[in-house]
């Protein structure tokens, strides 16, 4: 069985930093790119970053880049997202997935596998 867990997520302050993590089981995804994506309360889910299967290509959403940070792991098979600067309206539910392509992608409708998500929540 296939599996995204992610982890690392938390009540934080305004600019503080945390560094989300996404562990795959159940098989290797070092040829797949993998993404991070957000959903707000009421709000769409939304891409945040992505990464390629060998670090070559790497998006942002424009509204995180300069504070956020994706890289990864093969050899672990996990996937982080390092988050600093937060703000209020960084506040979501983070999930990772896992691309069924080796290049980096912003769309959702380009992942074949999702975590279950975990809380970021940013206090002013």
């Amino acid at each position: 069985q296939v599996r995204l867990v992610e982890s690392g997520g938390g009540l934080v302050q305004a600019g503080g930093s945390l560094r989300l993590s996404c562990a795959a089981s159940g098989r290797t995804f070092s040829n797949n790119a993998m993404g991070w994506f957000r959903q707000a309360p009421g709000k769409e889910r939304e891409f945040v970053a992505a990464i390629g299967w060998n670090d070559g290509t790497i998006y942002y959403d424009d509204s995180v880049k300069g504070r956020f940070a994706v890289s990864r792991d093969n050899a672990k098979n996990t996937v982080y997202l390092q988050i600093n600067s937060l703000k209020p309206e960084d506040t979501a539910v983070y999930y990772c997935a896992a691309d069924r392509s080796r290049w980096a992608r912003s769309t959702p409708g380009s992942y074949d596998y999702w975590g279950q998500g975990t809380q970021v929540t940013v206090s002013s």
